[in-house]
């Protein structure tokens, strides 16, 4: 016995194998059909005994009838369009390409002067639009029945789904579940809020309660998948049907956004699951963009690290206000490499620059700025993974120190009107070197700002979902594999935010600066990393600790329980946006800095670890070294 599989691949063949004959033979079909609707015509207007004499006259222009009829249907494009999934729009236009074609017979006969009357051209005009609607309408009626029959036999192979939302979009996707083959879907049940739906039916699966109802019906019907079918849902409402959704054993996905009703179409293929951002339910940041608009447009925009998690979604955002070149700057080739493809795919007219280097490297720094005279830099080019910067501190300093104040150094010198740099929370009251040194950062553009015309200022916020090296991308790989998802400590707490509100953010804040500020984003209520592995398990389809299990392993060394965004001396002032802030200013006189930077130099060049801690904890006082868990503090 053939399996499903065999069949479909079987059914594609044919599909394949007809597919460059199906024009022909509708045109062959079209042919036929109308001339069959002017013998009828005839026969119907001159009843059966005259329809012999005058239906031969109809012989001499058979063959121009039909070419203009066929030659009305290519103009009206009825040739190109895919009958199978046909709309409203393709049956309209094949009316009015019968009418169009009949006008322009009468006007014909007329010229040549042949016996036609109107009588005939009228019948046949309307046996034209029954016959040609009638034919490629059963295109519609084989689909669908094929669908159905299709998911009947292979239901039992099929995911028993629950539909969240009783509109628009439910109704597409149910449509495309009933009648797609290829669909992995059979649905079961329908949800939705509005008392008079219930009971009611959506293409044959009935309404069966509200929000309060998902639990109960999705064990009585044994549900599978449940599906959010509300593009249109606030946030809040869609946290609430996810924390229900969540105590079922089922799979959870979702239609994203409302494009698909503009657009009159939602398929299965725009189902995606469910991800930590609709949990946490971060708003769409409101941006100023006549404020970023007026510093980026027509300017020479340089980002470093563009290749980055950051700095790549920093470049994309910036091409929204028209650069007058975009400079991405970045170590990693394959990362540059990747960006430049995708821009200039994007973006085929953009004046873009993708340039390989190290911001350790000064000449080369020197080069890039000479050469392109950037007006406005974002800095992203850091060492930012907590653990490995534990075990290499020193490099830490060398890119991190040494890099920011390379740029910073050419900036001045080349009068760059600002300078943007990425920190995060781990340089307030750091436990880490890595924190420490971006702390070191933020003293040096802040010292540097008080003798130069470039507005120096630095961007502070938390961890970005999805970013290079952070905790999400690692369990979903450990879900992926089965278990088990390790975490650290079973109390710990992050900050959390999607890349593009983060790098939308960082342009506003840029738009704010006139030199000195810490800018700190509003990173929401902390969420608790296990709760995290807990719902991305659960996500996935999965129990936790039951189907995978989560592991603590213990903090690692410099790694805290929690982050802060706001050191003891800051201050918090407002800017114009409601989730942007700036931290009070706390200076350090540059020369001071230029002689640690010197120490740190040389403590490098004798790799002395120790002096290298120490000479830390000199110059950011706040920086406290910790032992992980498993690490014994000496």
């Amino acid at each position: 016995m053939r399996t499903n599989y065999e069949k479909n691949e079987e059914e594609v063949y044919i599909v394949k194998a007809l597919g460059k004959w199906k024009k022909p033979i509708l045109i062959l079909s079209d042919a036929v059909l109308v001339n069959l609707a002017y013998i009828l015509a005839f026969y119907f207007r001159y009843n059966y005994r005259n329809f012999k004499f005058y239906s031969s006259d109809y012989k001499e222009i058979a063959i121009i009838v039909t070419v203009i009829y066929i030659a009305c249907f290519y103009l009206f494009k009825l040739y190109e369009s895919l009958w199978s999934y046909a709309s409203v729009d393709e049956f309209m236009l094949a009316i009015g390409a019968c009418i169009a074609a009949d006008i322009l017979t009468i006007a014909f006969v007329r010229i040549i002067g042949h016996p036609f009357t109107y009588g005939v051209s009228i019948l046949a005009c309307a046996f034209s639009i029954l016959f040609i609607l009638g034919f490629r309408m059963s295109f519609r009626v084989y689909e669908r029945f094929s669908g159905i029959l299709n998911c009947n036999v292979s239901k039992n192979d099929r995911n028993r789904v629950m539909v969240i939302g009783a509109g628009a979009a439910a109704a597409m996707v149910i449509k495309e579940m009933k009648s797609s083959s290829q669909a992995n879907y059979t649905p079961i049940a329908v949800i939705d809020d509005e008392p008079y739906k219930k009971g009611k039916n959506i293409l044959g699966v009935k309404v069966l309660g509200n929000r309060k109802d998902i639990i109960s019906i999705a064990k009585s019907k044994e549900i599978e998948t449940i599906l959010i079918a509300i593009p249109t849902i606030e946030d809040d409402d869609k946290q609430q049907i996810l924390e229900i959704c969540k105590k079922t054993k089922c799979k959870i996905e979702i239609i994203p956004g409302m494009y698909e009703i503009l657009n009159g179409k939602v398929s299965l293929s725009q189902i995606r699951k469910v991800d930590i951002e609709d949990l946490l339910g971060r708003k769409a940041v409101v941006l100023d963009t006549e404020g970023i608009a007026a510093y980026i447009k027509n300017k020479t925009i340089l980002v470093t690290g563009g290749g980055g998690s950051i700095g790549s979604e920093l470049c994309r955002q910036i091409i929204k206000f028209a650069p007058k070149q975009l400079i991405v700057f970045d170590i990693y080739e394959n990362n540059a490499y990747d960006l430049q493809i995708e821009l200039k795919y994007k973006y085929p007219k953009l004046d873009l620059k993708v340039l390989i280097g190290s911001v350790r490297d000064k000449a080369r720094l020197e080069d890039v700025f000479n050469t392109y005279s950037p007006d406005i830099v974002f800095h992203a080019a850091a060492h930012k993974h907590v653990p490995l910067m534990e075990v290499s501190p020193m490099e830490a300093i060398k890119n991190n120190v040494f890099g920011t104040y390379n740029v910073a150094e050419c900036a001045n010198r080349h009068n760059v009107e600002r300078f943007v740099m990425i920190s995060t929370d781990k340089a307030v009251n750091p436990t880490n070197v890595m924190g420490a040194t971006k702390r070191m950062c933020e003293m040096i553009i802040q010292s540097m700002d008080k003798i130069s015309k470039t507005h120096f200022v630095a961007v502070r916020f938390g961890n970005v979902l999805g970013s290079n090296g952070s905790v999400i991308p690692l369990f979903k790989n450990q879900i992926a594999h089965g278990g088990p998802v390790t975490l650290t400590n079973k109390y710990i707490t992050r900050f959390f935010m999607t890349i593009p509100e983060a790098a939308q953010l960082v342009l506003q804040s840029g738009a704010y600066a006139q030199g000195g500020e810490i800018f700190v984003l509003d990173m929401g209520k902390p969420v608790k990393i296990y709760d995290l592995a807990w719902d991305l398990i659960k996500l996935s389809g999965f129990e936790p600790n039951k189907d995978i299990k989560i592991e603590v392993t213990g903090l690692r060394p410099g790694e805290k329980l929690y982050e802060e965004l706001l050191m003891s001396e800051e201050g918090l002032t407002n800017t114009k946006h409601a989730k942007i802030f700036i931290g009070k200013p706390t200076f350090t006189d540059l020369g001071v800095m230029k002689e640690s930077m010197k120490d740190l130099a040389e403590i490098i060049a004798a790799n002395d670890v120790d002096a290298l801690t120490d000479k830390i904890k000199d110059i950011v006082p706040t920086y406290k070294k910790t032992p992980g868990e498993n690490e014994k503090a000496i």
